[in-house]
């Protein structure tokens, strides 16, 4: 008995020196080898797949034993050096579209609680991004730039300590010689790429390499950060992947890896890894085998039927034909299948309407394979004038990331219509909560919330893209909310795109009345400082709970909202003008600043309008709004929008102008 225990001590202490130890090597893996989370898994050959082509998902694989990461006992830093190396390949749905990326993480959880898809990479949420309570340190390997987080490129690697603000990032390449030789290399290629990552505890530096695979590791570290894990790493951690998709799509791979607490990793023995699957080109062996099948058949009967139901397939397939040109090709993946869409719709039932208005009716869909709800804009287009223009505007636009913008996710054109494609928000339109008493009114809080999120969403449109968009058409009507009442501010299709510093083409005269600035109607220009009037519009209107213009059955004049909120200005009693719904629950200061800014947006002079980077400071309370008399803004505030109200402008409007007492949207408008 002795002996049996003797010999079970013996065949077992390796094991457990080498999780205490923190070494181990990877070539393929098992299922045992990770605890696995979200989309992850472990293909037949050994592949870590930790995402599919599934869009807005997440996956995770850490080490299932925690490293002791934080020893008292240890000499010097309590952090030790660590080293890991590993290869991984990241195979687009779409060529050179990311989604999103993937990162080597160290966590003190294996799931990553709370975490979130798309520029999260599966790291963190909003809520926790930036606290040190996380005590997580990723290297991540990102293929999407998005703004908010500094990100400076679609291609980078970068250092992120319990932030997803990289301390430090490079655009992906590797330096062939100490002197600097640069080679740029692509994360969204589909070849295997391999990572080194070292720790020096004694001078506290973190650095990060990266090379194709079979290429030595590279003299010179492509990122280096210092900083001192000791403050960072909890006394145990785990050690582990993650990735995550958004719009578009990809699969993360990883193929090996090896990883050595106090000391360096084990190289990787490359040819025993597994290889990544590539796609096969089913569709022309099947054609083949196709047509040497009927070619052999020879028979008269058998090729009537083939002829009888490839007729029939054509007949089917001719209702969901779309129309297609050569220059549409560098638009493909915002091109979205009419077919998707039509089904997603179940064939455009009218029981799927949710809105229609003077640019197109609206429908909820669910697409067929994602099963995520969709809504879909039909829009009339028969002229083939300006169409490659209007595309190329929707294939730009649905680049755009912002939490307060509704996702434009790409578009179809068939038989004389376009097809936009949106998120769905559940919630619908602000103006439903407004105006048509269907909704509980919203509360003071709610509102406020809802007018900066707007505020933010135009900011990046003005300055937070490469781009400058004009939106040209903000109201109630065009911010959706969604499941927390946040304000998104939607439809592009009167958005108008131009470089920063150059000057706005004159435009068609198109948009809703009580929205347009006078300088529109003179110029035809749409500018930011013509956005800015038509937000400060949409101030007052959610305020005020009433339209910028209302229409009376009869004859007699119905003053503007500018009008009013100026009279009880001049009697000193300008809270009067809050929508009653909200029984005087206000927060006072707020209402008289938004109030008074909407007054100042609105003002005739572009030039006295504020931008949109000002309104936000304001709105913010990161900067104090200039002190404001009615002398200030010039006694023709009241009038400031006669002149786009007057009967000879308005004769000349276009169909598209909204003055109809029922005011409706030509956004994509929710309801339920």
């Amino acid at each position: 008995m002795p002996l049996l225990l003797f010999l079970l001590l013996l065949f077992f202490t390796p094991l457990i020196h080498a999780t205490a130890a923190g070494e181990f090597t990877f070539h393929g893996f098992t299922a045992s080898n990770f605890s696995l989370n979200g989309l992850a898994q472990i293909t037949s050959n050994g592949l870590l797949l930790l995402t599919n082509n599934t869009k807005e998902a997440l996956g995770h694989a850490f080490y299932p034993a925690p490293i002791n990461f934080n020893n008292s006992s240890r000499l010097g830093s309590a952090t030790p050096s660590f080293s890991t190396t590993f290869v991984f390949a990241i195979v687009p749905q779409y060529p050179d579209v990311g989604g999103h990326g993937l990162a080597f993480a160290i966590s003190p959880w294996k799931d990553l609680p709370g975490s979130m898809p798309s520029q999260h990479l599966g790291l963190l949420s909003d809520s926790d991004n930036g606290n040190s309570s996380n005590h997580l340190i990723a290297i991540e390997l990102d293929t999407v730039k998005t703004i908010e987080y500094n990100d400076i490129d679609n291609n980078h690697v970068g250092i992120d300590v319990n932030c997803l603000i990289s301390l430090n990032s490079s655009t992906v390449g590797y330096y062939k010689s100490m002197m600097g030789d640069f080679t740029k290399l692509n994360l969204m290629a589909g070849d295997a790429l391999q990572v080194w990552i070292n720790y020096d505890a004694d001078n506290a530096r973190l650095d990060v390499r990266i090379a194709p695979a079979k290429t030595p590791k590279p003299a010179a570290p492509l990122v280096s950060s210092t900083v001192n894990l000791s403050h960072v790493a909890l006394n145990e951690m785990y050690v582990g992947f993650s990735a995550s998709t958004g719009a578009g799509s990809a699969r993360h791979y990883v193929l090996g890896w090896s990883f050595s607490l106090d000391g360096e990793a084990q190289a990787l023995d490359l040819s025993r890894l597994p290889s990544i699957p590539k796609k096969s080109n089913t569709k022309k062996g099947t054609s083949v085998i196709v047509i040497v099948g009927l070619a052999l058949a020879g028979f008269s009967l058998l090729l009537i039927l083939v002829l009888s139901i490839l007729f029939f397939c054509h007949k089917r397939r001719k209702k969901f034909q779309e129309v297609r040109e050569d220059w549409e090709l560098e638009y493909g993946p915002h091109r979205i299948p009419y077919v998707e869409l039509y089904k997603a719709t179940k064939g455009f039932n009218e029981t799927n309407l949710v809105g229609s208005g003077g640019f197109g009716r609206v429908y909820k869909g669910v697409m067929p394979k994602s099963r995520a709800e969709v809504a879909i804009k039909r829009i009339s287009h028969d002229s083939k004038q300006g169409i490659r223009e209007f595309v190329s505007e929707i294939a730009s636009m649905s680049r755009l990331r912002h939490r307060n913008l509704v996702q434009l996710l790409g578009y179809c054109r068939r038989q004389g219509e376009l097809l936009l494609v949106y998120d769905f928000m559940k919630n619908g339109s602000l103006d439903k909560f407004l105006f048509e008493g269907k909704e509980p009114s919203l509360s003071w809080d709610q509102r406020f919330k809802i007018i900066k999120d707007v505020a933010a969403g135009l900011l990046y449109l003005h300055e937070g893209w490469e781009q400058v968009v004009i939106h040209r058409d903000i109201k109630a009507s065009n911010v959706l909310l969604d499941d927390n009442l946040g304000g998104k501010l939607s439809d592009f299709g009167l958005a108008r795109l131009y470089d920063h510093g150059s000057n706005p083409k004159t435009t068609h005269i198109v948009g809703t009345l009580g929205y347009l600035a006078p300088e529109f109607s003179k110029t035809g220009k749409a500018t930011t400082c013509t956005d800015v009037f038509a937000f400060g519009a949409f101030l007052l209107e959610v305020v005020c709970g009433r339209r910028p213009m209302e229409f009376s059955s009869g004859h007699e004049d119905v003053p503007g909202l500018v009008e009013l909120v100026t009279e009880w200005w001049e009697k000193g009693r300008i809270v009067e003008a809050i929508d009653p719904n909200m029984n005087g629950s206000f927060n006072v200061e707020e209402a008289e600043l938004v109030l008074k800014l909407g007054l100042l947006c609105s003002h005739p002079q572009p030039t006295t309008r504020p931008s949109m980077r000002q309104v936000a400071q304001y709105l913010g309370n990161t900067a104090r709004m200039p002190d404001m008399s009615l002398a200030c803004l010039g006694g023709s505030i009241r009038f400031a929008s006669f002149d786009v109200f007057s009967n000879d402008f308005g004769a000349s409007f276009p169909s598209t102008a909204e003055v109809t007492s029922d005011h409706q949207s030509s956004t994509p408008t929710n309801s339920h």
